[in-house]
């Protein structure tokens, strides 16, 4: 038996000193492979910034002379405008620089002959059409030739008035020389520490194997066993290694810690939740900008004080940016709902009469109501126990089509227990059933409008009362929600 302990002692210490060198291994490989991709993308992000900053001192530059030609503004003048400028500019900004008009055709280059014919190839028509869609009217196009690559800039030259003249061409060959040889003294570097961890690595993993005791056996078996859906029990153990008991005093400190890392986690969940509403808020909001923002420069480009239309137009004008304020509002509003529960005012209420005297306000006659009992009486909001009835008959009426014949709505109360279970059902399109599950988060809709909060906002009231809402669908018959509330027992 100690035979076998000495054996079993001997092959762990093999397998802690393997363990050892293969982490230094991964980590070795790993910082290499992170300090390669980050040298590429520092070259990658320079040489993208320094075609930009070279095209907008070109850009400028360029503008200049545009302004102070005493030729007209053409597309056909330009080769006249830059015949004795562009090699100037060339020179300045050590850059080729190449003119096309803006059907692509080749007007001037800084180079002393651009090739053997007499006429350049154009520019290619895939690119000019990337070029006009473009919001900032410029495309780069990357190649790699002979192991080079090569960065080609196309962007329109514009008038003082916008007007476009024709096409900029700044070719640009990348040299990563400088990068490449700093990488290269970074991995040596590296290997050269590594190496000397690899052969301090030997002498640790044998003195740590050494305090490695059966207590692990232990351990291991309590780790196993640990679960977030059962009461997890503490080691009992003194071991002679103090490794072992530090292990173990973790063990039973992560036990104690184990119900709150539960409670973190759930609110990290809701955290993330809340960073995926704030970007839909973003999206909902930007979508009545960009209409706002274009009415306004419309506006300002074709004022004219004296427009006999000109009363009209305002009050056009005026139409739009309300129309887009408000829905700015709206969004704003169901969010703003979502997000801020009013305080709950509980009182007494008998939950029959509320909801009888909710479905009141509904005009429609296919609605009917049902109620096994009097009188069920329950301690809370009986604004927000309307407000869930509203959501639901709402939804109910909305998931029935307009053309469909026999129309059907059943609201029923009855008392299960403790609980009071309110069932909302209709014969109406059905959810699919791979929705289903995702009714009630937040942005979910199946209906055409909306913000997809509705269910939302009723599922974390009744959440508050300690209640549930469950629902059962089939496509194409109908939907029925059940929620059940705590109520007061006599």
């Amino acid at each position: 038996m100690f035979k076998n302990f000495k054996i079993a002692k001997l092959s762990l210490r093999v397998r802690i000193f393997l363990s050892m060198i293969l982490l230094i291994i991964v980590a070795s490989l790993l910082l290499a492979s992170i300090s390669i991709f980050q040298f590429k993308n520092e070259a990658k992000e320079y040489h993208q910034e320094r075609l930009e900053r070279k095209e907008s001192a070109i850009k400028e530059h360029m503008n200049y002379v545009l302004s102070t030609t005493t030729y007209p503004l053409t597309t056909k003048n330009l080769d006249l405008i830059f015949k004795d400028k562009i090699h100037e500019l060339a020179r300045i900004h050590n850059m080729e620089i190449n003119i096309y008009s803006l059907d692509g055709s080749f007007l001037i280059s800084s180079k002393e002959t651009f090739s053997i014919d007499k006429i350049a190839p154009p520019i290619p028509k895939y690119i000019q059409k990337l070029v006009l869609s473009s919001i900032e009217k410029r495309y780069v196009e990357i190649k790699t030739i002979d192991g080079i690559k090569n960065r080609s800039s196309f962007s329109q030259i514009k008038d003082g008035k916008f007007k476009p003249l024709g096409i900029l061409n700044l070719p640009y060959i990348e040299d990563n020389s400088f990068y490449q040889t700093e990488l290269e003294n970074f991995l040596i570097r590296l290997a050269q520490v590594y190496a000397l961890m690899l052969v301090i690595a030997f002498g640790v993993a044998y003195f740590l194997s050494s305090y490695i005791t059966k207590s692990l056996k232990t351990i291991s078996d309590k780790l196993s066993e640990t679960s977030l859906n059962q009461k997890n029990e503490k080691i009992v153990l003194e071991a002679s290694s103090k490794e072992i008991n530090l292990l173990i005093n973790a063990y039973n400190a992560m036990v104690d810690e184990l119900e709150e890392s539960a409670t973190k986690l759930a609110q990290s969940e809701r955290e993330e939740a809340w960073r995926e509403m704030a970007k839909q808020v973003a999206h909902e909001i930007k979508n009545p900008l960009t209409p706002m923002r274009l009415t306004v420069q419309s506006f300002q480009r074709k004022f004219d004080a004296n427009d006999p239309d000109l009363k009209q137009k305002l009050k056009d004008y005026s139409e739009t940016l309300i129309q887009q304020i408000d829905t700015m509002n709206s969004v704003a509003s169901a969010f703003s709902n979502f997000a801020s529960m009013p305080a709950q005012q509980n009182e007494t209420i008998n939950v029959v009469d509320v909801v009888a005297l909710t479905l009141d306000i509904f005009n429609e006659d296919y609605i009917e109501f049902e109620a096994k009992e009097t009188e069920i009486i329950a301690k809370m909001d009986r604004t927000q126990l309307i407000r869930i009835i509203n959501n639901l008959v709402k939804n109910a009426i909305q998931s029935i089509p307009e053309n469909q014949k026999e129309k059907s709505i059943l609201v029923a109360i009855k008392k299960e227990e403790t609980n009071v279970l309110i069932v909302v059902r209709d014969n109406g399109i059905g959810i699919k059933p791979e929705d289903v599950d995702r009714v009630f988060e937040p942005k979910f809709t199946t209906k055409s409008s909306g913000m997809g909060l509705g269910l939302g906002i009723i599922k974390n009231i009744i959440e508050n009362y300690n209640g549930t809402i469950k629902l059962e669908s089939q496509e194409g018959k109908g939907t029925a929600f059940m929620v059940s509330l705590p109520i007061i027992t006599t």
